[in-house]
């Protein structure tokens, strides 16, 4: 009787699993579109704390509604651009301009363009660290990192990597980390004294990309080759790896819902959940577009934006184009 009893539980608990996977995975939508339309590439998209959402777009930046997805103003001037940063403090936006290797400084209520700063070789992602108030741009042909004092609008310090940034995350604490593509590991810097502690390797992960951190549980997760790749911020050891769609170049966090987000160029959205600091499970595979590669998240509304259009076919070995007039920013939201 007791071993039939315990046989029942077990078959319930995997129909309540099964049940739960089934709810979770129907749980998120492509919900609607914003046609841009201009031509251009693109790189980074971000929420601003003004809830607009900021479309890296070639040579300037396109602001939009987050609601209606109208076109509400443009950075202008950012050629190359990749990414945008917000200090929230001081009312001013960031973007990172690989083509002549600066930083624009610009007004969040207005738009208004208020300096360009100099930096090191080719900034890529760009992010706002709250703890030391910094600026920070991974410069990808330079290897290193571009500190940059908000105030004083001027580079602080230059932290020399050993090959290429691509993205950076804070704990809020004191340490940034750096996933670095061509090494596949993740660098620690000590933001306090600007320098490199360790570096962690990711293998099997390979070419990692986007990254995202929860801060409480301490975890790091990076999109590698079709793999999701987590990591214990505090050791370095690999907490597991869960599979993911082929061209990742965002990864993002939902804090308030526990959801990791990973976007991925050949037009899959992977959606997984975080049970607790060593549990996890893909929640859910979101058909989205073929170049649909970087994301945002808004954690208020529980929103997920990547922008994407229709791509050339181009040569073999070729980047595709994207063709005139197919940009656009896909939203994701559950059901």
């Amino acid at each position: 009787m007791i071993h039939l009893r315990s046989c029942l539980f077990a078959i319930c608990t995997i129909m309540l699993s099964a049940t739960s996977m089934a709810q979770s995975t129907d749980s998120f939508q492509l919900s609607k579109t914003f046609r841009i339309g201009s031509p251009g590439g693109w790189d980074y998209i971000s929420v601003g704390p003004d809830k607009k959402i900021y479309v890296s777009h070639g040579t300037y930046v396109v602001i939009l509604d987050e609601k209606k997805g109208d076109s509400v103003g443009v950075i202008p001037n950012t050629p190359g651009v990749h990414g945008i940063a917000f200090d929230e403090a001081l009312g001013k936006g960031y973007t990172s301009n690989g083509r002549n290797n600066s930083v624009t400084v610009f007004e969040i209520r207005t738009g208004k363009v208020l300096n360009q700063i100099p930096t090191g070789q080719n900034p890529d992602a760009i992010m706002f660290d709250p703890f030391t108030k910094s600026v920070i741009t991974c410069n990808g042909r330079s290897h290193d990192l571009s500190v940059i004092d908000p105030v004083t609008e001027q580079v602080t310090a230059t932290i020399t990597l050993d090959g290429k940034p691509e993205t950076a995350v804070s704990d809020d604490a004191g340490r940034i980390y750096v996933n670095i593509e061509d090494k596949n590991k993740i660098t620690v810097v000590d933001m306090i004294h600007k320098q490199v502690v360790t570096s962690w390797s990711l293998s099997p992960g390979d070419g990692p990309t986007g990254l995202a951190i929860d801060k409480k549980t301490r975890r790091l997760f990076a999109g590698c080759d079709k793999w999701l790749m987590v990591m214990d911020a505090v050791s370095g050891s690999i907490v597991g790896k869960y599979p993911i769609g082929d061209g990742c170049d965002g990864v993002a966090f939902d804090s308030h819902l526990k959801d990791i987000f990973a976007s991925c160029g050949e037009g899959l959205l992977t959606v997984i959940h975080e049970n607790s600091a060593n549990s996890f499970q893909v929640v859910a595979n979101v058909p989205t577009k073929r170049s649909a590669r970087t994301l945002a998240v808004d954690e208020n509304n529980h929103e997920v934006f990547l922008p994407a259009a229709e791509m050339e076919k181009g040569a073999t070995g070729e980047r595709p184009k994207p063709l005139p007039g197919t940009f656009e920013v896909l939203v994701v939201a559950r059901r």
